[in-house]
């Protein structure tokens, strides 16, 4: 069943000469493909269109690990040099998203590594704690209290430190391998006829 509903979805997209799936973009003008933010920058350090990422990291989701071109279709044909703009562009900006999620990797470690840090020491002063007041006689309420609440801190720390790690870091991988996917692309262009 699963094959059946993986050619079903691989079936909706047009395959190139060598094989590759085609995932189609099309937009009336180039212009169209980058945010409007700042409409005196250069293409080259404009984002893409939210829109369009999404797209194209649905369909490269979709499509799984089989091969894939991006093509661009345009109603007004766009220079040479506009098109050369598009695909180095779209190869540094998915570049770019693989840097943050790089960045955004780094840090989820080093919170999951501080948060298990901290739960080791604090649970090695808990039990320094606990084994102080067993040889010291002074084993009351008060002092087990602190002590167990040392321990539950402790162990809250080290969970949390792990679970951090456990839960972020396939997400983080599964978008560096999508936006390297994307990156390396091949990006052909559909010219208008004239």
């Amino acid at each position: 069943m699963e094959v059946l509903v993986k050619k079903q979805i691989l079936d909706r997209y047009e395959k190139s000469s060598d094989g590759s799936l085609i995932i189609d973009v099309a937009a009336r003008r180039v212009e169209e493909l980058y945010e409007n933010y700042d409409k005196r920058a250069p293409y080259h350090r404009k984002d893409f269109d939210e829109d369009l990422v999404a797209y194209l990291c649905g369909c490269v989701r979709e499509i799984g690990s089989s091969d894939f071109v991006l093509r661009f279709s345009f109603e007004q044909q766009p220079s040479g040099e506009l098109t050369e703009t598009v695909r180095s562009g779209m190869h540094a900006f998915f570049m770019y998203k693989v840097e943050l999620e790089y960045t955004a990797l780094k840090k989820m470690l080093r919170t999951s590594f501080l948060l298990l840090l901290t739960g080791i020491v604090i649970l090695a002063f808990s039990l320094w704690v606990s084994r102080v007041l067993v040889f010291s006689g002074s084993d009351s309420f008060l002092n087990r209290f602190f002590a167990e609440g040392l321990t539950i801190v402790a162990w809250v720390s080290i969970w949390e430190g792990l679970v951090t790690f456990l839960m972020n870091l396939p997400s983080h991988l599964v978008h560096i391998r999508l936006f390297q996917r994307i990156a390396s692309a091949p990006v052909l262009f559909n010219l208008p006829a004239s």
